[in-house]
């Protein structure tokens, strides 16, 4: 079975990503399929003709080696070795939760810390046969990631219109942002601003070993805020990863998560394997205590949005309720709940 050469690289570039390859890696094959979109068919075909194929900007050896084997034909060998060792299934389990699932509600693109333009992480969703997805790039407070201003915020509202009015029917991207809960509870970003999105998940960054009494009031805090829809990794720990290890921050579960259940807000589940945040013991409290739920990836790559696959595993573990997991709701459902 034969390829397009920008259809072969973008799955490797995606079966890097979902394996947890270093962004250097995935970022050649990213920049070579760009590359060739801008370029026709026949003049492809004429550079692998006369070897010149190196000469496009983005466009290397690998990457070359890439497009060569597709033109002949082929499926390239580095695709074929990718399938057989990262194409398979991530987890056993949690497929009769992943099945209801419609989208996905925190992802980052290249206007914050993400690696791939909006328009990359809107194909992949669709691909993947989400119905909606949310583009949440972090708030101004997060400076090492790159955290919108509301300026910049502004004009990415406007880039997000124009996706959609692209797109048509059948799919939405969402207006959303990572908002940082800040140390008294308030979201770092304007009001006015949050009233314009259609989904908003708010997380702690920074301060994370504050003592458990003051931690518990910020979050209480937050979750109670009318602009809050999500409690995003809510320990802030990380387990693995080239991040290093981090402790999970201390509160009150009992209290936070009746807070959640009282205003309707949810309680995300994060996906990503260095997070796989709120632990297990966590998540059943969440559970007990009626809270609803996000099953997020907290994508920062298009292929990381298959990461939801280790989240919905634990949730049919933990016996999550799927109806109280509100991406497995309908569009207007969901943005209702959102933006009552």
């Amino acid at each position: 079975m034969s390829t397009e050469p920008v259809d072969a690289l973008r799955r490797i570039a995606f079966l890097l990503e979902r394996s947890r390859a270093s962004t250097y890696r995935v970022k050649a094959y990213r920049a070579a399929a760009s590359a060739l979109l801008a370029v026709p068919e026949a003049e492809v075909r004429e550079r692998v003709a006369a070897g010149t194929l190196r000469e496009l900007p983005g466009v290397g050896s690998s990457t070359a080696t890439v497009i060569e084997q597709a033109v002949a034909g082929r499926v390239p060998d580095k695709l074929a070795e990718l399938e057989e060792s990262a194409g398979g299934p991530l987890v056993e389990g949690g497929q009769s939760v992943r099945s209801a699932l419609r989208g996905d509600l925190h992802s980052h693109s290249d206007w914050s810390d993400g690696g791939s333009p909006i328009e990359e992480m809107v194909a992949t969703a669709m691909e993947l046969g989400h119905e909606y997805l949310a583009l949440t790039d972090h708030s101004p407070r997060l400076t090492v990631a790159n955290g919108l201003s509301p300026a910049r915020l502004a004009r990415q509202l406007r880039v997000v219109d124009a996706v959609n009015t692209s797109l048509g029917d059948g799919f939405r991207l969402l207006k959303g942002i990572e908002v940082d809960i800040l140390d008294d509870g308030s979201l770092d970003q304007d009001p006015s601003l949050l009233d314009q999105l259609d989904v908003r998940v708010a997380s702690v960054h920074s301060k994370l070993r504050m003592d458990a009494p003051a931690m518990t009031r910020r979050m209480v805090a937050a979750v109670r805020l009318p602009h809050t829809n999500v409690l995003g990794h809510c320990t802030g720990r990380l387990i693995t990863g080239d991040r290093g290890t981090r402790p999970q921050s201390e509160f009150d579960a009992e209290a936070v998560f009746a807070a959640c259940a009282e205003s309707g807000t949810a309680v995300e589940i994060n996906s990503r394997p260095e997070r796989t945040d709120p632990p297990d013991d966590l998540l059943r409290v969440a559970v007990e205590a009626g809270c609803l739920f996000a099953l997020d990836t907290d994508a920062h790559a298009p292929g990381q949005l298959d990461f939801q696959a280790y989240g919905a595993e634990r949730a049919e573990r933990l016996e999550v309720p799927v109806e109280r997991i509100v991406n497995s709701w309908p569009l207007p459902e969901l943005l209702a709940w959102a933006n009552p």
